[in-house]
């Protein structure tokens, strides 16, 4: 008899490392969103509950020409859902995702969306016009962009590599 060969079907590697206070970071918006998921055992599931989760957006921040831009993923939200506020050195996202439908039914084998409401802070990486920010949001991607002081601009240098 021929002997099977098993194959994978999907390989998952990192595609960056992931530095200490990043960790930490994660290990306090866990704690801060879950706080008694510390003391169960890693092998044991974790019960969600969708009623009262709270919903986390997953952002990019990056500089584009003169601009800061920040993009956030809300699916099944709207653009009145949604609230952001730029200060000197800080942007704030929030809103509410809610529950489309009621559903009397017992008969769930998974529940997994998660509806309720988030804010999310960053830092800006430099200094901003935070009046001149504008914001779009289109097929569940909120995008901001914040242009970057001139002194901001100055204070860039590009440095030669001997």
């Amino acid at each position: 008899m021929a002997k099977k060969k098993s194959k994978e079907l999907v390989k998952v590697e990192p595609t960056k490392a992931i530095s200490p206070f990043e960790e930490m970071e994660r290990w306090f918006d866990d704690f801060f969103k879950r706080p008694f998921s510390l003391l169960r055992p890693s092998w044991f599931p974790r019960i969600g509950f969708p009623e009262i989760e709270e919903v986390t957006p997953t952002v990019d921040v990056f500089e584009e020409g003169d601009d800061v831009v920040i993009k956030a993923e809300l699916p099944g939200m709207g653009k009145d859902d949604i609230d952001v506020k730029v200060t000197d050195d800080l942007i704030t996202i929030s809103g509410e995702k809610k529950k489309e439908e009621k559903v009397e039914k017992k008969n769930y084998y998974r529940m997994e969306r998660s509806y309720g409401s988030f804010t999310r802070s960053l830092r800006l990486p430099t200094e901003v016009h935070t009046e001149k920010a504008t914001a779009k949001f289109k097929d569940g991607v909120l995008e901001v962009r914040i242009p970057k002081t001139e002194e901001a601009k100055k204070k860039e240098k590009k440095v030669l590599i001997e």
